[in-house]
């Protein structure tokens, strides 16, 4: 695949950031794509190699390695460096529904699992999936394809996320008519309200919504099931119903203080400033605003860096992000290996930016807040954070977590987020639907598979596995539509 040499001619280049000082100025995406001939050479570092795990998705040392939906990484990397960018897409689109999706928001498993990376640096393979896709909508080779033949069945998706997609896209092409069912305003679930701009830009999705509606997917906004739509109605009107609701619940800390106004979960807080930002162009008054405040954000995952970029774009006056665990290698430690996933320090967007801003990183690991203090209106103004250590329990095994003496100190912050993951599903739609849910409220697939104890009744995504990463969504999206699609017809070509 690619160039036989190339993986020796050619250095990894990625897509240029825009400098921090420009980019911190706006919502907008920020990479400049390279040139048709320097993403060719890109693509020609693809080795040929024995194994490809970059499209594996296995499960090694308890962790994802390479793609969950393995897409054909060699073959449209190599037809990027024969120039056949139509042929790529197709490729792409054999695994991939949503391209201009994962190719933004994935934190490219593929890569990690990369033959290159084992003694170097790996194939740039989602800079190559992003030309792919956004060389076809320029060309004009990504359209609306309708089914030719309707099969006369309904589905119900509850959810636009990505799995809810996925599995409403697969079901669409099936020839089965598919409506899908929002409870916010706008389609896209966590890609819509749960992704800031700057990382996927709401045209995207708006793009794609268009050409899934030409090809005769049906979408209802505004429509809380459970709440303004009973289960019941929907058993009556739809052969099948897929439950694809996230898992939306956020993990809350409780410490002394918390009822404080000031203090928010990280979802609400970008879900404000993203909705804001595509109602009235960011108006004061109609979102969370870290303007000119100290703020400190609880989480050092993904969802905790975007509140760090949101935050530096509002013109916060300070930023701090608590991270409960120690930091992690700079470079993979001896135990874990390639082609796991590696589990070393990684600086985001937003770290990256706060630093420049601000002079330092944000990060404070084995940190967590203890206590917040409120005015005497209610409002915080500050938070007394305590370090943490760790201590190897002898009878079980496990590293133990404890507060160090001495080391409460106060800092004045007047807007904390919670960033800490989400427990599961919400209640109010498992139960309306009778489904049988987990200790986590993750909803059980029997068996194993996506089909719930609820006859015709079927799961997807977050709500069916616990908070993951779209890239898994979209793959346990197209599960689903299998199992659906075989359910209906008795037997499947999905």
């Amino acid at each position: 695949m690619g160039k036989p040499t190339g993986f020796l001619e050619f250095t990894r280049e990625e897509t240029r950031a825009c400098s921090v000082k420009e980019r911190i100025k706006n919502f907008n995406e920020f990479h400049e794509p390279l040139s048709p001939d320097e993403r060719k050479n890109q693509a020609a570092r693809c080795m040929e190699c024995g194994v490809p795990f970059c499209q594996s998705g296995m499960n090694i040392g308890g962790m994802i390695s390479g793609c969950p939906l393995n897409n054909l990484i060699p073959e449209w990397n190599d037809l990027i460096y024969r120039g056949n960018q139509e042929q790529a897409y197709k490729r792409l689109r054999i695994t991939n529904n949503f391209p201009e999706f994962t190719s933004r928001v994935c934190p490219a498993l593929c890569e990690k699992a990369c033959t290159c990376s084992a003694n170097g640096e790996a194939v740039t393979v989602r800079n190559n999936e992003y030309s792919i896709v956004e060389t076809a909508y320029d060309n004009g080779w990504a359209t609306a394809e309708p089914p030719k033949v309707r099969t006369g069945k309904k589905v119900a998706v509850i959810g636009s996320g990505p799995s809810g997609l996925a599995a409403a896209d697969q079901l669409n092409r099936r020839g089965h008519s598919v409506t899908v069912f929002e409870r916010s305003d706008r389609v896209g679930g966590l890609l819509m309200y749960g992704i800031p701009n700057m990382k996927l830009e709401k045209h995207i999705i708006d793009r794609r919504i268009d050409i899934m509606k030409k090809e005769g997917v049906e979408f209802k906004t505004g429509v809380n099931v459970g709440k303004d739509i009973s289960a019941e109605e929907l058993k009556e009107s739809y052969d099948r119903i897929i439950l694809a609701c996230g898992a939306s619940n956020p993990r809350d800390i409780k410490v002394e203080g918390r009822e404080a106004e000031g203090v928010y979960f990280a979802v609400d807080f970008l879900r404000s400033t993203t909705k804001s930002l595509l109602d009235n162009g960011l108006q004061e008054g109609t979102f969370i605003s870290a303007k000119g405040k100290n703020v400190i954000v609880i989480g050092g995952g993904d969802t905790g860096n975007d509140c760090v970029g949101t935050c530096v774009r509002h013109g916060a006056k300070s930023i701090l992000q608590l991270e409960m665990m120690p930091k992690l290698p700079d470079t993979r430690a001896e135990n874990n290996p390639w082609p796991q996933w590696p589990r070393i320090c990684k600086t985001d967007y937003g770290q990256e930016e706060a630093a420049e801003v601000y002079g330092t990183d944000p990060r404070i690991y084995q940190t967590t807040v203890k206590k917040f203090i409120g005015d005497k209106d209610g409002k915080l103004k500050k938070a007394v954070l305590v370090s943490l250590s760790f201590e190897k329990d002898k009878a079980t095994g496990r590293m133990n977590m404890k507060e160090v003496e001495g080391s409460e100190h106060e800092v004045e912050c007047e807007l904390v987020l919670i960033a800490a993951g989400f427990l599961g599903s919400e209640n109010y739609v498992t139960s309306a639907f009778g489904v049988e849910v987990d200790q986590r409220t993750n909803v059980i697939g029997q068996d194993g598979f996506h089909k719930t104890n609820v006859e015709n009744v079927f799961t997807a995504g977050d709500m069916h596995s616990g908070q993951s990463l779209v890239v898994r969504a979209i793959r346990d999206g197209r599960d689903c539509a299998r199992e659906v699609d075989e359910s209906l017809m008795g037997y499947t070509n999905l």
